[in-house]
């Protein structure tokens, strides 16, 4: 059978098998009774938080009533104060509340305790509880949780509070006047009240206002954060109940209960599909049936797929070895017969592209060979004929030692560009060629310039690309002195430079512009022809890349009326360097 065959039937068979069963035990057992019990727990915990939470805000209302209609009813502003009566209802309360204060109707202080001295940032007329109670004076008002900021704290802490706020009557020499009366009840009360509360199956409660502004919530601190979200604006307009809904795609069965008061909203959530999970019943068979469903399933699973993929896992292991790199991997040819024919591919195709990576690397490194031998032998003729026609018209005028130099610098030049068909050859050499290149040229020029050429310390005995001195001398002479009337000067000094080995051609010519200077070097621009050897600088720039790679090559900078300098950066070969290099470049 195939692989595609064994798998589709044995898992799919298996699977079915598995799912059916647990799925149509689990369905009959549990079905009808998981959402019932999670909408019983869910209303009677609400419930009883309800309870808790109208007793503790009914506390802080009969503070509130006695504070109005048994201090400030019966007290005259203009015969003595409210501070008395505050202090004794403050210590009754005192662990449940943060402060008391009255306002008048323009949001001035009248009395507060314990705290009684207002920041100076403080506008109580602008608060929203100051207004909603001043709105409507026959109810009493309770805000979101905030932070207490209207008054100075001597311990310097941020104290969350819900401010209770009514309209009052103040009498001033008789006169009855509006006013507020706050009470600033802590928040840890409610907080208390509502932290622990665990629902079924991971379930939690929050509480929010009318308008859906959270009040508490277990993680209210991710919300802020915006690390968090919460359908709170949604339950705001559900009524008391259970209901289900769909929240980031998740479904939820939602509790609601509505705290007498105040209008706040207790909201219990369960996640839908864990509902009947925590009970002892639910567990047990639930427990018994996932052990042997899990059993049956991981056994068999195990032995066939087992069977079925440890080809496919070797035949993978040695694909990864191939991509590391290793060679002379063996391949499997094992398993069902789509991985044998697998196998046998792949161990085909390595053998063909190792053949194929043998062929290219020949026929690069024939490619580089042949490039380097065109670009070497790139040596105008126009060089030779003018330095002959210069020893014909310099014997016929009778000039023969002159002529006689000329010759022999002709002929030792042309003995190191051939140098026996080496193309890297000792700098000593290559610094000869340019010196007998100079002679020549100084003798056609009429000793227009004088040159200097040096080898500094370190140098003795390394290697150089040969030709790459003589074109950059044949520029400095063409370009630079040609025009030149008199005190022409052109150098060559080369120097170790830590691995590498520097060459720099200095002449103090007519010099260009720097983005000319730096444009001789671009593939895109057209080659100049000049009448000399024909070797252009970008082509010494190519030999000298293709050789050692890009990070060699030509630097050239000029100012114009300031000369032109050429650098030539090469690595600093010695006889063993010059060795490992030529075993390199036959592999």
């Amino acid at each position: 059978m195939s692989i595609q065959m064994v798998i589709s039937l044995s898992f799919t068979a298996v699977a079915v098998v598995g799912m059916v069963f647990m799925g149509m035990s689990m369905y009959l057992r549990f079905s009808t009774t998981t959402h019932s019990m999670a909408e019983d727990n869910s209303q009677r915990v609400l419930a009883q938080v309800n309870a808790n939470l109208e007793s503790y805000l009914h506390r802080m209302m009969r503070v509130s009533d006695t504070m109005y209609y048994r201090v400030i009813k019966h007290t005259d502003l203009a015969e003595g104060g409210f501070q008395e009566g505050m202090d004794l209802l403050y210590e009754e309360n005192r662990d449940s509340l943060v402060s008391i204060a009255v306002f008048d109707r323009s949001g001035g202080l009248v009395s507060a305790v314990p705290l009684s001295n207002m920041k100076s940032s403080a506008v109580p007329s602008a608060s929203g509880w100051f207004q909603s109670a001043m709105a409507k004076m026959e109810n009493l008002h309770f805000s979101t949780p905030h932070i207490q900021n209207l008054f100075e704290d001597p311990d310097y802490r941020y104290r969350w509070v819900v401010s209770l706020s009514r309209y009052v009557q103040l009498t001033r020499d008789g006169v009855t006047e509006s006013g507020v009366l706050l009470v600033d009840m802590s928040f840890a009360g409610i907080e208390q009240v509502c932290q622990g509360v665990e629902l079924t199956n991971g379930g939690y409660l929050y509480l929010m206002d009318s308008d859906g502004e959270l009040i508490y919530h277990p993680r209210q601190q991710l919300i802020y954060a915006g690390l968090l979200e919460e359908n709170n604006l949604a339950a705001a307009g559900y009524r008391d109940g259970t209901r289900r809904e769909t929240f980031q795609g998740q479904a939820r069965q939602i509790t609601v209960k509505t705290v007498g008061y105040t209008g706040w909203k207790l909201v219990g959530v369960v996640p839908a599909q864990q509902m009947g999970a925590d009970t002892w019943q639910t567990l047990l068979f639930g427990l018994a049936l996932l052990l042997f469903s899990v059993f049956l399933m991981a056994f068999l699973n195990f032995r066939i797929s087992a069977h079925i993929t440890d080809p496919i896992l070797r035949l993978e292991q040695a694909v990864k070895e191939l991509e590391a790199g290793t060679e002379n991997v063996e391949i499997e040819e094992g398993g069902c017969y789509e991985v044998q024919r697998l196998g046998h591919s792949i161990r085909s195709m390595v053998s063909t592209m190792h053949h194929l990576m043998d062929d290219i690397i020949q026929q690069e490194s024939q490619k580089r060979r042949s490039e380097l031998e065109v670009l070497q032998s790139q040596i105008n003729p126009h060089f030779l004929y003018n330095t002959l026609d210069s020893v014909i018209w310099m014997t016929e005028a009778g000039r023969y030692e002159e002529a006689i130099q000329m010759v022999t610098s002709l002929a030792r030049l042309f003995r190191i560009s051939l140098s026996r068909g080496k193309r890297i050859i000792p700098l000593a050499d290559e610094l000869e060629h340019a010196r007998h290149y100079m002679t020549i040229q100084q003798i056609r020029f009429k000793n227009k310039f004088t040159s200097q050429i040096s080898a500094g310390p370190g140098t003795e005995g390394l290697y150089t690309l040969k030709l790459i001195v003589q074109p950059i001398l044949e520029n400095a002479i063409y370009h630079g002195m040609a025009s030149a009337e008199e005190d022409g000067f052109i150098t060559v000094a080369a120097r170790r430079d830590g691995e590498d080995l520097v060459i720099e051609v200095a002449d103090n010519g007519m010099g260009m512009r720097p983005e000319v200077a730096a444009s001789l070097l671009d593939e895109d621009r057209p080659d100049v022809r000049t009448t000399g050897s024909g070797i252009g600088v970008r082509n010494v720039h190519r030999r000298i890349q293709l050789t050692f790679g890009k990070q060699y090559g030509l630097m050239i900078f000029s100012e114009p009326d300031e000369g032109t300098t050429v650098q030539i950066r090469l690595p600093a070969l010695d006889r063993e360097g010059l060795a490992a290099y030529e075993r390199e470049v036959m592999e």
